[in-house]
């Protein structure tokens, strides 16, 4: 690990000034420390900024949720409000990493968690994300975990947060403020950035803009999940998740929000997937007509391909669990 400076924030507005300057924000850690000693990302300066005071979950005036960026995963998790009318976040919280890492790790932090491939970790290795223009050496190599959807020639990683699939579905949005102190409300596709000749720029957050909050819109109806498929049954990151949202009425699909992770550089959301059930009745032909429009410009990297049927039936059961009726 290279040498850096540290300095602890005593206010967001200094914190995105200091950052404005080179300085690199930490809070939890559970990432950023792991890179930083095998010196992927080397900071000159970290900010720490766990002293603000953005540790706490508030009712909107419309019925949601504001998240503070600071607010622990399980926390969050387990916050009776969340497990009770957003029950999707919890659920995909909890599949998320260990309970030590849980207790450690931030909201703000999770969204913005650094891919978990191979070849972004190994600086002996080609990859245009940690160095642009060196070549994206996971296509052709070890690929198994990584995209099959929003892809570039340039790079095929995946954004590994489970958090920010459910937040995806349920249509959360980030708040920020810049080091100008002005603010803003960004959707989470919004936030995002698809790797196109740019891997290295994953989001749109300026230099030294800092999350500050996650906004839950008010609760939904219908039923909602979380399904993970992964290698094991903790610690380990999703091969394909869904989160889903679905509600019926008079036999009919009504409403419908679905994102993806494991299968994209962002969390991924479809509206073609979504816009098929709405009005229809449940049956097998139509949930694989939704797998056909999810799956129709993805392409697998060879260790991969097998990513492909996996999404469609994982796909195929959760709109099949949420739409069965309820059993008493």
């Amino acid at each position: 690990m290279r040498p850096f400076d540290y300095t602890r924030a005593k206010s967001a507005a200094a914190a995105t000034r200091q950052a404005a300057s080179g300085g690199t924000f930490i809070a939890g850690g559970t990432n950023l420390l792991d890179l930083m000693k095998l010196e992927v990302m080397a900071p000159d300066a970290l900010i720490d900024i766990n002293r603000l005071d953005l540790n706490h979950i508030e009712e909107t005036d419309d019925g949601g949720l504001r998240i503070g960026a600071l607010v622990t995963n399980s926390d969050l998790a387990n916050d009776m409000r969340v497990r009770r009318d957003w029950p999707v976040l919890s659920r995909a919280l909890l599949a998320g990493a260990s309970g030590q890492l849980r207790n450690k790790a931030t909201t703000g932090g999770n969204l913005l968690q650094r891919t978990r491939c191979l070849y972004f970790y190994d600086r002996a290795m080609a990859c245009n994300k940690r160095e642009p223009g060196s070549g994206c050496a996971a296509r052709e190599g070890v690929n198994r975990i990584l995209a099959i959807l929003g892809t570039s020639e340039h790079c095929i990683a995946t954004h590994p947060s489970d958090m920010a699939v459910a937040m995806r579905a349920l249509g959360a949005e980030v708040e920020t403020l810049k080091e100008d102190e002005t603010t803003r409300r960004l959707t989470l596709d919004e936030l995002y950035l698809l790797p196109g000749d740019r891997p290295d720029r994953e989001t749109v957050l300026e230099a030294g803009e800092l999350i500050t909050a996650v906004v839950l819109p008010p609760p939904v109806d219908g039923r909602q999940t979380y399904r993970k498929v992964r290698d094991r049954a903790s610690y380990a990151f999703a091969l394909v998740s869904v989160a889903g949202i679905v509600a019926m009425e008079d036999g009919r699909i009504t409403k419908a929000d679905l994102a993806f992770g494991g299968l994209a550089p962002k969390p991924w959301r479809d509206a073609q997937v979504e816009g098929v059930l709405i009005g229809e009745a449940p049956s097998e032909a139509l949930f694989n007509k939704a797998a056909d429009l999810l799956l129709a410009e993805a392409q697998g990297f060879g260790d991969n391909d097998f990513k492909l049927p996996l999404a469609r039936r994982t796909l195929v059961s959760v709109l099949t669990e949420l739409t069965q009726e309820a059993r008493i």
